[in-house]
């Protein structure tokens, strides 16, 4: 017992083994006839049932012999029982005593149920990455590790740094075969790691668009008996073919690629018939595409490859083709389900609580995605083969809304009768009381439906000028479908005809709030601002209106004239230079720039810009104008001459273009021309008081007879214009028509201050640009005052160009040089 070290009770890892039935007590088997019996006879000598399962109650038991001392029984053939004592190791007790203990002293060893008295375990071996086989499995690895990265990089949008990756891999894995070739172990060639490599590669390289390298690197595998089914790579290198325009060559990789593909993976053949019938279409053999997307329809029918179907017919004009493949269209099952199952009948909270959470998950937007785009399909091809199918148009859109109206897609009927009215608008016969009529049937119709159509109605009337009609539209709209943004925005352009701008701004906000993409009513917004003078608004407006329309020309050029309004010239010329970016022969924008380069002194870029809106488009006023005042203001006269000529093309009515020509052929010192051409000027204009001055006076310069006859005819010119005065004092008529006359006329001298310098004079009419661009009329003409006068003397400024010019001291002075006389 002094090898026994009894453990403190909570710490007794053994507690329980001691506990045994009394049943199984041998201190009592002495006196047990029928276990004596068992001994002596030969029943005691055969060995126990369990002896060959070690470590069991029976077979581990000692019984006492009949000395009274306990020993082994040993069976018939010797075999030692369990609990025997083997080379002094004593093997573990069960069910009776603890495991590893035993009260007799010739067992042998001390109780070591953990075995510490072996002490410890021998070290592991440490791996030894020198080994050939430890170098393959780390250089597998570090291939598999780059494939990764590769794709990572790849999904990232990283796309050269996963071609790299792809590289090295692919340079890590040739070196890895070549260390199996030296160590003896090729046949343990891992081919799966080679064709993920060059495939990966291969892939990259297509990314990239290297389509060479791809082509190769899909070669490769592709020639390679040793890769099963890289015969359907041959997709990829047909797609390669395609991306760069080699259709043949493409058609007959993909046929290739069927060949390879058993009937047993039809979802992959039938793609791939949609690759050979789209690529046959880029090549306009539109008989052979039909008979593949005639296939397709077959045996796996689907909405992409119907409307194919229909475009190819009615690429060929085959009218019966036309309706077969629409019919065909109609008739794909979509397999969505009814908006309805989202719908709770009962007032059950669990199932609302479903509902809620499925209505609006991934397979639900997947469902209404596949719905929309089948709806779409199937419009764009009803309008498009409507015209093509019958004898006429609306025939065509009949027989069309039938087969709708009988087909699943029946909710698309009215829209479908909706678009046949705006076509007939769109029409070269243009039918309007057909279009009106067809959408006025649609005012008893359901409310989405008969929104729609009083909106179309609002906007038809609305371009027709007839307000009212279009008011009392838009409210109908507004009445069946209160949250309709297109009703909300006519009616807000009515309340802007009507210059009840602050109404119009709420209506288009309105319009906002329940559509914020509504870009019409966003446009309409920043016009209106503007109108009322709210230009920071009219700024922000713009500004959000450009952030959804990135490259609308229109949105800057309303920005730069926001910022003109707003005295910020800077920025708007940074905005005008965006539209000329975008719209580079917009003459409007550069004669704009040039105007706003002028208004800064910048001559120079004044006149790049003028040159620039004179080269695109000739016949503008305001350009005419400011480049012969610059010219002449540099006394450049006959570069003056060559935009007068311009000017008397574009409005050969005007006399003052005429007589400005005639007065830079006199200040150049060309005087014979000068007379000549203001006898060219009175023969048209015979009654031109001005004409006749310059002529009195260059005859008497140059010493002509004719002055004589110029002075009575000026006389006579002279005194029907006082008996005009007079008639006009007396009957008080025309008295604003004779103010616009007075600034309307020519002049070309005038009398200059009191100095006795004298001048020519020129009043013009011109045409501002649209700045501000109302919104329903863009055209609508502003007039501006402007004033041009030749250079020699006192400055004096054009309004709108900024020249600046001053009088001659040549020319007679007279205070009714404006006026035009009335004949006799």
């Amino acid at each position: 017992m002094e090898n026994v070290h009894l453990a403190v009770e909570e710490d007794d890892i053994y507690s329980g083994y001691n506990d045994y039935n009394p049943t199984f007590d041998n201190e009592e088997l002495d006196k047990d006839a029928g276990f004596q019996e068992a001994v002596r006879t030969s029943h005691g000598r055969r060995p126990p049932m369990t002896a060959k399962f070690p470590g069991t109650a029976a077979g581990g038991r000692p019984l006492p012999s009949s000395l009274g001392t306990r020993m082994a029984l040993t069976s018939s053939i010797g075999r030692p029982v369990t609990g025997v004592v083997l080379d002094g190791a004593t093997r573990p007790m069960s069910a009776v005593r603890a495991a590893g203990f035993t009260s007799s002293r010739a067992r042998g060893s001390s109780f070591d149920p953990l075995g510490q008295s072996r002490g410890p375990a021998p070290a592991l071996e440490e791996k030894r990455e020198d080994l050939p086989e430890e170098k393959i499995k780390l250089l597998e690895k570090k291939v598999n590790d780059l494939i990764t990265e590769s794709c990572m990089a790849q999904s990232t949008g990283n796309s050269q740094l996963a071609l790299e990756k792809a590289k090295e891999a692919e340079r890590k894995e040739r070196l890895l075969v070549r260390q199996r070739e030296q160590s003896g172990t090729a046949e343990q060639l891992n081919i799966d790691l080679t064709y993920a490599v060059l495939l990966n590669l291969a892939n990259q390289y297509e990314n990239n668009e290297m389509y060479p390298e791809a082509l190769s690197s899909y070669q490769l595998i592709v020639k390679n008996k040793m890769f099963p089914n890289a015969g359907r790579l041959k997709v990829n290198m047909a797609n390669i073919w395609v991306k760069q325009k080699n259709y043949a060559k493409a058609i007959k990789l993909y046929r290739m690629a069927l060949d390879h593909i058993s009937d047993e993976y039809k979802e992959m053949r039938i793609k791939i018939m949609q690759n050979i019938g789209t690529v046959f279409v880029l090549l306009g053999q539109y008989s052979d595409a039909v008979a593949s997307f005639e296939h397709i329809m077959s045996k796996s029918p689907n909405v992409r490859t119907g409307y194919n179907l229909v475009l190819c017919y009615y690429a060929t004009r085959d009218a019966d083709g036309m309706k077969n493949a629409f019919h065909k269209l109609l008739a794909v099952p979509l397999h969505v389900h009814h908006e309805d199952k989202y719908i709770t009948a009962n007032d059950d909270v669990i199932s609302d609580m479903l509902m809620e959470a499925i209505k609006n998950d991934k397979l639900h937007q997947m469902e209404r995605d596949l719905k929309a785009r089948a709806e779409k399909y199937v419009m764009t091809a009803a309008k498009l083969i409507a015209p093509a199918i019958e004898s006429s148009f609306a025939a065509g859109f009949d027989w069309c809304v039938e087969m709708v109206k009988s087909s699943q897609y029946v909710e698309l009927a009215n829209d479908l009768e909706i678009n046949k009215a705006i076509t007939y608008l769109r029409q070269k016969d243009f039918n309007q009381a057909e279009a009106v009529a067809i959408l006025k049937t649609f005012e008893k119709k359901d409310s989405r439906v008969k929104s729609a159509a009083s909106t179309n109605l609002s906007a038809l009337f609305f371009l027709e000028k007839d307000y009212e009609q279009a008011e009392r539209y838009a409210d109908l709209a507004m009445i069946a479908d209160r949250y309709n943004p297109g009703a909300l925005v006519n009616k807000g352009n009515v309340e802007f005809v009507k210059r009840d701008y602050a109404k119009a701004a709420e209506f288009f906000k309105e319009a906002l709030r329940n559509d914020s993409s509504c870009t019409e009513a966003l446009r309409n917004l920043g016009l209106t601002y503007k109108k009322l003078n709210r230009l920071e608004d009219a700024l922000d407006c713009f500004l959000k209106l450009h952030a959804i329309l990135r490259d609308s020309a229109e949105v800057m050029y309303q920005l730069a004239d926001t910022y003109e309004l707003l005295e910020d010239p800077h920025q708007a010329v940074e905005w005008l230079m965006q539209v000329i970016s975008v719209v580079p022969n917009d003459p409007k924008a550069l004669a704009k720039l040039g105007d706003l380069h002028d208004l800064e002194g910048d001559k120079s870029q004044a006149l790049h810009y003028y040159c620039e809106s004179f080269r695109l488009f000739p016949c503008n006023m305001e350009v005419i104008e400011w480049l012969a005042a610059y010219y002449v203001q540099t006394q450049l006269y006959e570069k003056a001459i060559h935009y007068f000529d311009r000017a008397i093309l574009v409005q050969p009515s005007e006399v003052r273009w005429q007589l400005m020509v005639a007065s830079c052929y006199r200040r150049s010192g060309n005087y014979q021309k000068a007379l000549d051409t203001y006898k060219q000027i009175h023969h048209k204009f015979p009654e031109n008081v001005e004409c006749l001055r310059f002529l009195v006076r260059l005859s008497q310069d140059m010493g002509l007879q004719e002055v004589q006859d110029y002075a009575s005819k000026l006389k006579k010119v002279e005194k029907m214009k006082e008996l005009r005065e007079q008639r006009v004092k007396s009957t008080r008529e025309g008295s604003a028509r004779g103010r616009r006359e007075g600034s309307a006329g020519s002049a070309d001298s005038g009398r200059s201050s009191s100095n006795g310098n004298k001048g020519e004079r020129l009043g013009a009419q011109v045409m501002s640009l649209p700045a501000s661009g109302d919104p329903y009329e863009s055209s609508s003409p502003k007039e501006l005052d402007a004033s041009y006068a030749d250079p020699l003397g006192p400055l004096t400024e054009r309004p709108k160009t900024g020249a600046k010019v001053r009088p001659d001291d040549d020319d007679f002075a007279d205070d009714d040089l404006g006026d035009e006389l009335l004949p006799e």
